[in-house]
């Protein structure tokens, strides 16, 4: 079984972005990242691909981290913003009731994300 269907599939990965957007825009050090930001649009292009990072299917097919992000590091995005943003994700799974352990094989994915992110 995939860490996707193990988190409940679809509707939990919603939930998480329910909760776990507003902890980035309250977070000074991330924020400023999200201005003008359309944030329910932002979650409709993010959901599908968390969701393929977690094992459930492939319906991504928006650009690379990468190119998803030169222009958030062209505007200051670095290795702490990451893990800020990393952070909130843990807490929002912690709260949503995801275990330790679910948590610690989930972090690896989105770590393995970083050098792409950052552009590096």
């Amino acid at each position: 079984m995939s860490i996707f269907n193990d988190l409940g599939g679809a509707p939990a990965i919603t939930a998480a972005l329910d909760n776990f957007y507003p902890k980035c825009l309250a977070d000074p050090r991330i924020a400023p990242f999200f201005a003008g930001v359309n944030i329910e649009g932002l979650k409709k292009r993010v959901q599908p691909f968390i969701v393929m990072a977690l094992g459930g299917p492939n319906e991504y097919h928006g650009p690379s981290m990468r190119q998803g992000h030169a222009r958030l590091v062209s505007k200051g995005l670095d290795e702490a913003a990451f893990d800020a943003f990393l952070s909130h994700f843990a807490d929002t799974l912690k709260e949503l009731g995801v275990p330790d352990g679910k948590i610690a094989e989930i972090a690896p994915i989105f770590m393995g994300a970083r050098s792409e992110v950052l552009n590096r």
